[in-house]
């Protein structure tokens, strides 16, 4: 048996030291054991504080950028979203929502799809989608989704993905504004152009760039100067810049030149704003490119008061010159003059030759005319054939006599319009004075056309001042108008007959009707003065179809009474119903209606208007004659004729005017013994019969004789006579000569 060596083999208790010891080593592993336990649980209650602010500053985030924590478990399709917001107490709660079923917009789903398949096949690093989801409130609310993956699979495959969902409908709709303001801008016709407070351009669209002529590219960063021309001055873009700073607007048209160096005009609209997000001042300039819209309104002005003809003044501008000359006038206790002119038988020119060469007459005749009246005097074209000129400041009516004077010398002259036309052309001017005729422009222009009328009807190729008692005329001009109107209707026309009678056999060959008119307001009207208001009006074609039938009702009647069937009746036809389309269907009518065959009827009709358009009358002459109707020239000699168309229309008589009759049988030789005798060889040659108007003497009736003379009509033998006493003629003068 082992022993204990002495110094254990003691009894411990025995030994207060080590007791002491021992107890002090008990406590010391107490209190270690205290402290570290004691340690370790304010560690653990710091990192659990630490963890709950970390968690509160978590939130705190997520609440304060308005974005969710989202976790997307792929297997099973579930979406859980973590909601930060504030409670009752203002502490941030956490509400997580589950759906199984997330509710994407059907029409970005499948991008988002796609974006979901890129970052699982590695093609992204990580998540990020842009889409519609269904909000709580049931509306559709646009989403930014950024994610990465969080949990794995033991094969390596994706299990979790978790990240923030932040609502962006705030973002998208200002994206949606953007996007169409700048479609808008790219799609507006005005030129649209932003500068920055130095006046460069930050930003063009399509249009400033057509307009301009510089590219965007070309344009900004460039000072707006660069399209400033010559037309202005330097200072007036720096007004303009310098108001723009100030009122923060300008509008206004500017010229402004191209790249090319054209220049346009704008129609310009400046505003100034603020750059969103930096705060800073812009300016938007909007510009319209007025150039082609100012040319249209310059020409519809001048056409608006200009003549596209002559160059000259029309009747707008006429009149409102004369308004101001006749203020003016009154003011400095002047006078003025108005000269009406009127050419005569322009009419001819434009029927003859066209209204072409009608054309280049008449600006020659507008140069004429401006030549002589000078350009400190109006002259103004007011119609077809009608100028008018304003004579300012004249002292005496014998200034505006003496200017209109120079205007019919002026017009002795040829007018060459090439080298193959020239015409001798003539005015008729009228004269009215202000403020002798009249005070007001209406008064004057109606005064002065008055006096141009009545130089015409007294010759043509003069000049007439107004005087009162020429609106006496106009006025009784117009009454018989209109009393001409009534006059079949209430059987206020006649005719009466002045028989023809043949040199050869001494027989009655044919009897002329002509008009006569009784007015119970006038009396006797003589148809020189109411036929020419009755073609002006456009009666005669009424009145031209009633003398036919009253002819024709009258010779039918003749013939019962015992008249021989080979008797003519002769009528006259105006211009206005031989340009007619149906005076050959009336004809026809009439004829066939009283039971007359064509051969009693012929038709008189001018020189004059025959050959006014020799054409057209050739035409319808040609229908007359087939049908078997005679043609007569009536007052050959003092229009014109052309022999060329003469002997080419299908005419059967020829009447030599009484003017040519009248110096027959004089003691001495005349111009009448020399023409009349030319005249009817020159119609036997053409095969017509010749009738000599207005004899009245015994020595006219010899003469005519002697010279082959057909037909005589005239006072020698038979005055006109109404219908019964030339019933009683024909039978008398058949009775003596049977």
């Amino acid at each position: 048996m082992t022993t204990l060596p002495t110094a254990f083999a003691m009894d411990a208790p025995s030994d207060p030291f080590l007791i002491l010891l021992l107890a002090t080593l008990v406590l010391a592993l107490a209190a270690l054991a205290l402290f570290n336990n004691r340690r370790h649980e304010r560690t653990q209650r710091d990192h659990l504080r630490a963890l709950g602010e970390r968690e509160q500053r978590l939130r705190l985030a997520l609440w304060a950028s308005d974005e969710r924590y989202w976790q997307y478990h792929l297997p099973t399709h579930a979406l859980e979203q973590i909601l930060v917001s504030p409670d009752a107490s203002s502490d941030l709660s956490v509400q997580i929502i589950l759906n199984k079923d997330p509710h994407i917009h059907p029409d970005d789903l499948p991008l988002l799809q796609q974006r979901l398949r890129d970052y699982l096949s590695g093609h992204a690093l990580f998540f990020l989608s842009e889409h519609r989801m269904l909000g709580n409130d049931g509306q559709w609310e646009w989403v930014r989704a950024c994610g990465r993956s969080v949990e794995f699979s033991s094969s390596g495959r994706v299990v979790l993905i978790a990240g923030t969902v932040r609502n962006i409908n705030a973002q998208m709709e200002l994206q949606s504004q953007q996007q169409i303001a700048a479609e808008v801008m790219r799609c507006m016709n005005e030129a649209v152009a932003v500068m920055d407070e130095h006046f460069h351009f930050i930003r063009v669209n399509s249009s400033f760039s057509k307009v301009s002529g510089y590219s965007e590219a070309e344009a900004v960063g460039q000072d707006a100067s660069i399209l400033n021309g010559e037309q202005h001055e330097p200072e007036f873009y720096q007004q303009a810049r310098q108001q723009i700073l100030a009122q923060e607007s300008w509008s206004g048209e500017m010229w402004q030149r191209r790249k090319d160096g054209t220049d346009f005009l704008c129609a310009m609209q400046c505003n100034a704003i603020q750059e969103p997000g930096s705060g800073r001042k812009l300016y938007v300039l909007v510009t319209n490119d007025i150039t082609e819209r100012r040319r249209i309104e310059k020409e519809l002005r001048y056409l608006a008061n200009y003549d596209p003809l002559t160059n000259l003044p029309n009747r707008t501008l006429l009149s409102e010159r004369l308004s101001r000359a006749i203020v003016q006038a009154r003011r400095q206790n002047t006078r003025l003059a108005l000269l009406f002119m009127d050419l005569d038988n322009f009419k001819d020119i434009n029927d003859s030759l066209g209204h072409a060469m009608g054309d280049r007459v008449l600006r020659s005749v507008a140069r004429r005319m401006q030549e002589v009246i000078g350009i400190e005097h109006t002259l103004a074209r007011v119609s077809g054939d009608e100028f008018v000129a304003i004579l300012e400041h004249i002292e005496h009516a014998d200034e505006a006599d003496a200017c209109a004077q120079r205007i019919l010398t002026a017009f002795d002259a040829p007018l060459r319009i090439d080298e193959r036309h020239s015409f001798t052309i003539s005015p008729s001017i009228g004269i009215s004075l202000f403020p002798d005729h009249a005070q007001v422009p209406t008064d004057l222009m109606k005064h002065a056309d008055t006096a141009m009328y009545r130089a015409k009807a007294a010759g043509k190729h003069a000049l007439m001042h107004y005087q009162v008692s020429m609106d006496d005329d106009i006025r009784r001009r117009a009454g018989l108008i209109a009393a001409l109107r009534n006059a079949i209707e209430h059987h206020q026309l006649q005719l009466v007959f002045q028989p023809q009678l043949s040199l050869a056999s001494g027989h009655i060959s044919a009897v002329e009707a002509l008009l006569r008119w009784t007015s119970p307001e006038y009396g006797v009207v003589s148809p020189a003065e109411f036929i020419p208001l009755a073609e002006e009006s456009g009666l005669i074609i009424s009145i031209g179809q009633w003398v036919l039938e009253e002819a024709c009702r009258t010779l039918v009647a003749w013939h019962h009474a015992g008249i021989a069937p080979t008797l003519i009746m002769s009528v006259n036809v105006s211009a206005l119903q031989l340009q007619r389309d149906g005076l050959s269907n009336a004809l026809s009518n009439t004829l066939t209606h009283h039971g007359l065959p064509a051969s009693a009827l012929e038709l008189e009709l001018t020189e004059s208007v025959v050959m006014a358009d020799a054409d057209l009358s050739s035409k319808r002459l040609q229908a007359f004659r087939a049908m078997g109707v005679s043609i007569a020239v009536d007052d050959f000699g003092t229009g014109y004729s052309s022999l060329a168309y003469l002997h080419r229309l299908p005419l059967t008589t020829l009447k030599i005017d009484k003017v040519f009759i009248d110096g027959l049988g004089a003691t001495i030789e005349n111009e009448d013994t020399t023409i009349t005798p030319t005249i009817i060889a020159m119609a036997h040659a053409l095969g017509l019969r010749v009738v000599a108007e207005g004899v009245e003497t015994q020595e006219q009736l010899e003469f005519l004789r002697t010279h082959h003379c057909d037909i005589v009509q005239g006072y020698w033998f038979s005055k006109p006579l109404s219908a019964d006493a030339c019933l009683r003629f024909l039978l008398d003068h058949t009775s003596l000569a049977a």
